[in-house]
C-alpha cells in the first residue's frame, strides 16, 4: 500500500514558458511531421526505440521498501524482481520462483527459484539474496512501513541456493501475495550498508528487464535493457521517465511529440482531447478504474477530531457527488469502504454519507458547537471551530479542498487550505503528525489485508497509520482476516471491518477516480481490450516499429 501522490512544482512556470516557446518555434513542424505518419499500419514486433513517459514527482530513492511511495515503486518495478507476480488475469504466477509448495497445515511455503539467475552486474542471484531481503524488511532498524507482513514469519531458511522456505506461527491468508510485492535486493552489494541511507538507492543494481543508466536530478531517469534480465528480454531498448511536475506542461510535451505517455486529468481527457482531432489521430486513450481512492483524513490525536460526532458531521457536510462531478467531471465512483468498488471485498450494503447539512449542524450542536457571537462560525469554550486542510501539489486535490472548504463554511466551520510540495508535506507534517486534516489518496494491493493502515500498532513515525486510528474491534477483525483462509468467511470479516470504519469516520471517503492514460500510437503490443490487470501488465511486450522510432535528442 502506497501513499499515492504527486510532487514538486518549483519549475512549473519556467517549464510551461519553455514548452510554449518550443511549441511555437518548432512544434508545428514536429506536429506536422507526426501527423504525416500513418500509425495504423501493421508491423511485426521488433526491438529498439525509447519509450518516454512523464512523471509528476521525483522518487526519493529506488529501494521501494524504504521510499514507500508510488513514484519510487513505478521505477523500481522495472529494475527489481519479486518471487511472484500477478498475471494479466490477476492470478499469482512465478517471477524469480518457478514453483512453490504449501504445507498441509498452511504454515510453510517453499519457493523453488529458477536456475542460473543473475544480477545486472553478472553476479549470481540465489536464495541467499531472498533471505537477506527478508532479514532487512523485518529488521527493527529498517525504516519501512511494510515490515508487519514479513514479521509473521517465525523461521526463514535456505536449504540450497535455489530454495527459500518460510514458516509462519499460524496460517496467514495473504502470505503468498506478500511475496509478490517485495523486491529482492542483492546481498553482495548491501550486506555492509545501512539500507536507510545507502547510496545504492540512487544507483541500484537489479535483476529485471531494465537497469538504471542515468538519473539527472529534477529532469529524468533513464533505464536501459538489462542483458541479464531474469525474465528474458524486453522489446523496447530504453525507458525514460521525465519529471514534469505539472499536467499542463506534460500535455504540451505530449502534443509536441516529445513524450509518449502520461496520466491525464479529467479536463484533458473529457474536454481537450475530443476537441483535438490532430491528437486523436496520433494518441490512444485508456480509461480504467484503478486500485486507489481519495480521502480526507483526520488527525485523531487532535481535538475536536477525537469526537466521532464531529467527524460524522463533517462527513455529512461534504457533497461527494459534487466532487466527482466538478473535479473529476464524472470520471469517478463514490466510495463507502477502503476497497475498489465492485470487487468482492467492497461491502455492497454500505453507502457513502449523504450530503445533509442539517444533520451535520445537529451533530455539531450535540458536540457543543454553536455560533454564540453571531459571526457565522461555530465556537465552543470561546474558541472558533477552525482548522487547516493540508494537501500536496495536486490540482485535483486542491480543487477538492476548495469544494470542501465552501461546504464546511456553510455549516459554520472555518477551514483553511495549505498546499505543500511532497517531500516537505511528508517529512515536516505527515511523519511527525503535525497536521489537523489531510486530503490524500491510497493505492491499494489486491489482497484485502489493510493491517498496516488501520491497526493501532502501526502508528510509529514512517508507518501508514499516521492519522492514529485505534479501535479494538477493528484490530481484532484485521488480525482475524489475516488468519482466515476461507475466502467467503474472509470476505465477511472485511465487510464487517468496513462497516465499523464507515461509522467511525476516521476518514471521509471522497472518490475512486479512473486512471486516464494517453499513449502514443507508435507504441504497439498494448492489450485491447485491457485484461483485469490493466494495460500495463505486459509492458515488456510493447514495441516501437522501426518506422516509428523517433530521432533521439541530446541528453546534455
Amino acid at each position: 500500500m502506497l501513499i499515492n501522490h504527486h510532487q514538486h512544482r518549483s519549475t512549473t512556470l519556467a517549464l510551461i514558458t519553455l514548452c510554449v516557446i518550443l511549441t511555437s518555434a518548432c512544434g508545428d513542424s514536429t506536429s506536422n511531421k507526426a501527423n504525416a505518419i500513418d500509425y495504423t499500419k501493421t508491423y511485426p514486433a521488433s526491438n529498439g526505440g525509447t519509450l518516454i513517459n512523464a512523471m509528476m514527482g521525483e522518487p526519493s530513492g529506488l529501494i521501494a521498501m524504504i521510499a514507500g511511495e508510488s513514484a519510487a515503486s513505478a521505477i523500481a518495478g522495472n529494475i527489481f524482481n519479486s518471487l511472484l507476480k500477478y498475471d494479466k488475469n490477476l492470478e499469482l504466477s512465478g517471477e524469480l520462483a518457478q514453483s512453490w509448495d504449501i504445507s498441509d497445515d498452511h504454515k510453510t511455503i517453499t519457493f523453488h527459484l529458477k536456475p542460473d539467475l543473475k544480477w545486472a552486474d553478472n553476479q549470481p542471484l540465489t536464495s541467499e539474496d531472498v533471505l537477506f531481503t527478508w532479514q532487512k524488511v523485518t529488521d527493527e532498524n529498517t525504516r519501512t512501513p511494510y515490515g508487519s507482513d514479513y514479521k509473521l514469519v517465525i523461521k526463514a531458511e535456505t536449504p540450497d541456493i535455489n530454495t527459500f522456505r518460510v514458516t509462519y506461527a499460524a496460517p496467514y491468508a495473504p502470505a503468498l501475495e506478500t511475496w509478490a510485492s517485495l523486491h529482492i535486493l542483492p546481498k553482495h552489494l548491501l550486506k555492509d550498508q545501512d539500507i536507510n541511507t545507502t547510496a545504492f538507492a540512487r544507483n541500484p543494481i537489479g535483476s529485471h528487464y531494465y537497469k538504471l543508466e542515468k538519473w539527472k536530478n529534477g529532469q529524468y531517469l533513464k533505464l536501459t535493457r538489462n542483458i541479464n534480465a531474469t525474465q528474458g528480454q524486453a522489446k523496447i531498448d530504453h525507458l525514460m521517465s521525465r519529471i514534469i511536475p505539472d499536467k499542463a506542461a506534460q500535455f504540451l510535451e505530449l502534443s509536441a511529440d516529445n513524450i509518449d505517455s502520461m496520466g491525464l486529468n479529467p479536463i484533458q481527457y473529457a474536454r481537450i482531447f475530443p476537441a483535438r482531432p490532430d491528437l486523436n489521430k496520433n494518441i490512444a486513450l485508456y480509461k480504467e478504474l484503478g486500485n486507489s481512492y481519495t480521502y480526507m483524513g483526520f488527525n485523531l490525536k487532535r481535538k475536536p477530531f477525537d469526537d466521532i460526532r464531529v467527524r460524522q458531521a463533517i462527513n455529512y457536510a461534504i457533497n461527494k457527488q459534487e466532487i466527482i462531478d466538478g473535479v473529476l467531471l464524472g470520471l469517478g465512483e463514490p466510495v463507502a469502504s477502503p476497497y475498489k468498488p465492485g470487487t468482492r471485498w467492497s461491502n455492497p450494503e454500505l453507502k457513502p454519507y449523504a450530503y445533509d447539512p442539517a444533520k451535520a449542524k445537529a451533530l455539531l450542536k450535540e458536540a457543543g458547537y454553536e455560533d454564540h457571537d453571531g459571526d457565522g462560525i461555530l465556537d465552543k469554550d470561546g474558541k472558533p471551530f477552525s482548522f487547516e486542510i493540508l494537501t500536496n501539489q495536486n490540482k485535483e486535490r486542491e480543487m477538492t479542498g476548495v469544494l470542501i472548504q465552501r461546504r464546511l463554511k456553510e455549516i459554520g466551520i472555518d477551514a483553511n487550505i495549505r498546499v505543500l510540495e511532497w517531500a516537505s508535506f511528508l517529512g515536516r507534517f505527515i511523519k511527525p503528525k503535525e497536521f489537523d486534516v489531510v486530503v490524500l489518496g491510497w493505492s491499494l494491493s489486491l489482497d484485502p489485508d489493510q493491517y498496516s493502515i488501520w491497526h493501532s500498532s502501526q502508528q510509529a513515525a514512517g508507518q501508514f497509520n499516521f492519522i492514529s486510528y485505534s479501535n479494538s474491534q477493528v484490530d481484532k477483525l484485521l488480525e482475524a482476516g489475516r488468519l482466515e483462509l476461507d475466502p467467503d468467511k474472509r470476505m465477511k470479516i472485511y465487510h464487517e471491518f468496513s462497516k465499523i470504519l464507515l461509522e467511525d469516520s476516521p476518514i471521509v471517503y471522497l472518490s475512486a477516480g479512473y486512471g486516464l492514460t494517453a499513449i502514443h500510437k507508435r507504441v504497439k503490443g498494448i492489450s485491447n481490450p485491457a485484461p483485469p490487470a490493466g494495460i500495463g501488465h505486459n509492458t515488456y511486450e510493447w514495441y516501437i516499429p522501426k518506422a516509428y522510432v523517433r530521432t533521439e535528442m541530446s541528453e546534455n
